[in-house]
């Protein structure tokens, strides 16, 4: 048995479609301890039947039928679970899922999370808000002594210039505004101490890691959603939006950092690639 945990993060964009273009391949071939989904768009019976036999699965689909929806399926029983941040304004709507697992007497609490995408000056970006507003209580409330916490999925912001590859035209876009890249600045700074933002705010660093960012070091990217306009995906014209935030007593146990870009266009079965992380145990 390996001595890790394989935690893999993907938004499937519907995952029938998902199935019907090949994820099934993909996952048989990875070796997935637990795995967070986002956008999941369907019924928990649907993944009970296209994940098969070996999965226990945790789903808090959308109020709304046929949107958002996040799920966690992992081959360990489950600890715990819950499913909700915020007050009545920040309800997740199948935005948010926590989880506890054990594997070899080492507990993991994972995330799985879908940030609204948003929208400049609608109710969407209000929604956006209040969102990022419970996400940050609530990661003030996970980072306890020693904690290994995975918050992973779709955050639909890119944190920094390096994570978006156009993005001087996205400035002031969803996405990439300066107000939804502080709450990063926020998340990603060193814990207690004062923190300027990158739209000129300040705030109190939470601590947590991008895995990620850690990882690749300072490059673009790498990518993990490319729009299906043009040739974005050929030309690797994409946006980091699929994260690991993680607790720093989980990040000394990172092992492998991957991003599972498929080899071609035609090969993809999502707009988004998993993020695959290992994790010692």
């Amino acid at each position: 048995m390996a001595n890790h945990l394989r935690l893999a993060s993907v938004n499937v964009n519907g995952i029938r479609a998902a199935y019907r273009n090949g994820m099934a391949a993909w996952l048989e071939d990875r070796d997935i301890d637990v795995l967070a989904l986002q956008e999941v768009r369907a019924e928990t019976s649907h993944l009970e039947e296209l994940l098969g036999d070996g999965w226990h699965i945790l789903h808090d689909a959308a109020l709304a039928k046929g949107r958002a929806g996040v799920a966690i399926a992992s081959r360990i029983p489950f600890d715990g679970h819950r499913a909700m941040i915020g007050g009545e304004e920040a309800q997740s709507e199948g935005r948010w899922l926590e989880a506890q697992v054990t594997k070899d007497g080492t507990q993991f609490t994972v995330v799985s999370v879908y940030v609204h995408s948003g929208e400049v000056d609608t109710p969407r970006q209000e929604a956006k808000w209040a969102f990022l507003d419970a996400m940050d209580a609530r990661l003030r409330e996970l980072d306890t002594e020693g904690a290994l916490v995975a918050v992973v999925g779709d955050l639909n912001v890119g944190h920094r210039e390096l994570d978006i590859k156009n993005w001087r035209g996205n400035r002031k876009k969803a996405g990439f505004l300066p107000r939804e890249r502080a709450y990063f600045d926020r998340f990603f700074g060193p814990k207690g101490e004062n923190v300027v933002c990158n739209d000129g705010s300040e705030g109190e660093g939470l601590g947590w890691i991008d895995v990620g960012r850690r990882w690749a070091g300072e490059v673009e990217g790498p990518y993990s959603w490319w729009s299906n306009r043009g040739q974005a995906f050929d030309n690797d014209t994409g946006w980091r939006i699929d994260y690991h935030v993680v607790t720093p007593a989980l990040h000394e146990r990172v092992e492998h950092y991957v991003i599972d870009r498929a080899a071609s266009y035609a090969e993809r079965w999502s707009d988004h690639a998993p993020v695959v992380v290992d994790y010692r145990v």
